[in-house]
């Protein structure tokens, strides 16, 4: 059964104790103190794992928690640090908080492997605590607790083609004959769960990912049968290859099928819509008609004025398939392949985090200068040049208090606020 959806809960380590305990050595009867600090809690690692590409093991195990640090030892000897526990993905696995929904981070491109939740720190032991008015304390600083969560795994397809029907139309054929995926084939009446995912050979290096996204079904974008989770996946591909049956074997109509197949993409995400498309008329050398009729003209008649291309192929002998082939990656050519990658949208808030400082000051220049470790922290994840970035960028002055402090220092509409090296113009 292929899964490309999970719940699960983690769980960041606690860090150790800090230890309290004083020199006891011959001849010393008042030692001072010694104890160590507590080790650091482990980290929850997200990895890429190529050799992945189902969320299927998630299935079966919905708890994770790294390591925990040990308390601190005498003779200011450091606890050790708990275990990172890293957990492996199939790459395209966008990882969300499970109550808002929002994306914490998309396993995609070149983020391979990331901290999700730190460990918690480790307490300092008594022998940090001694002063001079306080030269025997009893006692150290506890550990701080590890992080945990709820997150929601999704895996979506990263493939540069995708094929796109109802079920039976000969998308698995196709893809068995163009590239090295092994899909199995027969004559079903319900759809592949799996998408499989192939990558074609056009000789002297050139070559492209293409993916059989599972059969739709009418009312999928509603989320019927498993409408939403094949969807999901057509959300990372470049160009839409709409697979029919022209020969209508099973009575189908192939123009009625794609205007179907296009009905549901544009109410799951009308940018669907926007991404090239063709048309393979598929099972042309089992047509036979008794009226004259022609499923390829017809089909090119409807669809090419669109711009949209049509081509007559036979999947299983293979006429027609290469020019085809040849087609899409004149187009993947001029669009830009990068792997689509989600944005950050939810801050993990730490309790060190929590009380970091930050200043708000007037320059002499009547800018508003705004700085701090945790302001520096979040502008180096957050793209600003995107709509999403800017918004949860404005969320996060909002929350920390920092739009707060700058108008109780005063500024109005129109001035300037400059973050390292940024600038922003206010508005209310």
């Amino acid at each position: 059964m292929f899964t490309d959806r999970a719940k699960v809960f983690i769980k960041s380590g606690d860090g150790g104790n800090g230890h309290v305990s004083f020199r006891r050595e011959l001849y010393v009867p008042n030692g001072g103190p010694d104890g160590g600090d507590g080790g650091r809690g482990g980290d929850i690692i997200f990895q890429v794992d190529k050799g992945l590409n189902t969320l299927v093991d998630f299935r079966h195990v919905r708890k994770y928690v790294a390591g925990n640090g040990e308390e601190g030892k005498k003779k200011r000897c450091h606890g050790a640090d708990g275990k990172d526990l890293i957990i492996k993905v199939p790459e395209g696995t966008v990882v969300k908080d499970f109550e808002s929904g929002k994306v914490i981070t998309d396993m995609s491109g070149e983020n391979q492997r990331e901290v999700i939740l730190k460990g918690g720190k480790g307490g300092l032991g008594n022998m940090h605590f001694a002063t001079a008015t306080m030269q025997v304390p009893k006692y150290a600083q506890p550990g701080q607790p590890g992080q945990e969560l709820w997150v929601q795994l999704e895996l979506k397809v990263l493939a540069d083609v995708g094929l796109v029907g109802f079920p039976n139309v000969g998308k698995s054929t196709l893809l068995s004959r163009v590239s090295n995926a092994r899909p199995k084939i027969a004559n079903y009446h319900f759809t592949t769960l799996n998408p499989h995912l192939g990558v074609v050979n056009l000789g002297d290096g050139n070559s492209f990912v293409m993916a059989d996204i599972p059969g739709l079904i009418e009312g999928a974008s509603e989320g019927a049968g498993l409408g939403h989770e094949f969807l999901r996946h057509i959300e990372r591909t470049k160009i839409l290859l709409h697979v029919v049956d022209a020969a209508s074997v099973e009575g189908r109509d192939p123009v009625e099928d794609v205007r179907a197949i296009m009905d549901e993409l544009s109410a799951y995400n009308p940018e669907l819509l926007t991404l090239p498309q063709a048309i393979a008329a598929n099972k042309l050398d089992a047509y036979y008609s008794e009226d004259g009729k022609d499923p390829l003209e017809e089909l090119k008649k409807e669809f090419e004025p669109k711009g949209i291309p049509v081509f007559g192929i036979s999947a299983v002998s293979g006429k027609g398939v290469e020019e085809l082939l040849h087609y899409l990656f004149e187009v993947l050519k001029t669009v830009d392949r990068t792997p689509k990658v989600f944005e950050k949208e939810f801050e993990i808030v730490y309790a060190g985090d929590r009380n970091l400082p930050y200043t708000v000051e007037q320059a002499e220049d009547g800018v508003f200068v705004v700085e701090g470790p945790r302001i520096e922290k979040m502008l180096g994840y957050t793209n600003l040049d995107s709509e999403k970035g800017f918004d949860f960028f404005q969320k996060f002055l909002k929350q920390t208090g920092i739009l707060a402090d700058l108008e109780k220092a005063g500024i109005k509409e129109g001035d300037t606020v400059r973050m390292y090296g940024l600038e922003f113009d206010y508005y209310k």
